[in-house]
């Protein structure tokens, strides 16, 4: 698949991004207590500033931040209780990483306004939004990429794969009629939202389909349950199910993948795109 976009992002943050070049990997912190896989052990400021570092030392590009749990059953929390998790953290993750891109995963507006302000760059919105009217206006705004994740009320559909393409040609359209630039929209399928099993194998399977948009597309599979469930294991020991799911992305067009166990993944990455970005050039 071709790449969709070649293009430099510098951020007000100071940080700076390449994006066409090779597969970006973002990494997961998760300010949380009750995440599916690591809830409760980066609450801390300063055990999230260490964590960060850790994660970018192995090669994460982007490091995403949330202060509320989006794994399927996850109770949602108050804007102010996010607020209160996140900020400080961005805050000390900023410091401790002036150069490395920080997105802040968030459906509410004014905690995406707050986590620009503290020194995110991106705003990875598992709402695409839907959820808070003012999410677009705010993204537009500071300028800044949004990620727009495929999710709905509910694992019901028509066709699985065009269903899932219009819901997302839906978010592009508000995020157009808002104001935010082309450029900084980006896809993500929504792997484990509002997905049955076979919802979601399908899909790894037609993502060639939705990189044919000519968006940039995250794919965010990392420990979910569909790959424990194949290989009847818990999260901890499924990184060759998430290295597979994030090869198959990768051939198919993704250009981000957002995982947990960086250091393996960035490897599964390299070479990845040896052979998928070799062919393109080749090619060319």
């Amino acid at each position: 698949m071709p790449r969709v976009w070649n293009r430099s992002y510098v951020f007000p943050s100071g940080a700076r991004l390449e994006l066409g070049k090779r597969t970006l990997v973002m990494g997961i912190l998760n300010a949380t207590p009750d995440s599916f896989s690591d809830g409760g052990r980066y609450v801390e400021p300063a055990r999230a500033a260490e964590h960060a570092q850790r994660l970018a030392a192995a090669g994460a590009d982007i490091i995403d931040i949330g202060g509320e749990s989006t794994r399927p059953g996850g109770e949602s929390v108050s804007e102010e209780e996010e607020l209160r998790r996140v900020v400080p953290v961005i805050e000390a993750v900023r410091r401790a990483l002036p150069q490395v891109t920080l997105s802040i995963d968030t459906y509410k507006a004014e905690t995406a306004r707050q986590a620009l302000a503290a020194g995110a760059d991106i705003i990875n919105d598992v709402w695409s939004l839907q959820k808070d009217p003012q999410m677009a206006a705010i993204a537009a705004a500071h300028g800044c990429p949004v990620i727009l994740s495929h999710n709905r009320p509910a694992a019901v559909y028509e066709e699985l794969v065009a269903d899932v393409i219009t819901d997302l040609q839906a978010s592009i359209a508000l995020a157009l009629a808002a104001g935010v630039q082309q450029h900084n929209i980006w896809l993500d399928p929504g792997i484990g939202f509002a997905k049955t099993h076979s919802h979601n194998v399908q899909l790894m399977g037609s993502l060639g389909e939705l990189c044919g948009l000519g968006y940039p597309v995250l794919l965010g599979t990392s420990r979910k349950l569909f790959i424990r469930n194949v290989l009847g294991l818990p999260a901890d020991q499924v990184v060759e199910g998430t290295a597979a799911t994030v090869v198959l992305g990768i051939a198919q067009g993704c250009q981000i993948v957002r995982v947990h166990d960086v250091e393996q993944i960035a490897r599964t990455v390299q070479m990845t795109d040896a052979i998928v970005y070799y062919g393109q050039e080749a090619k060319g």
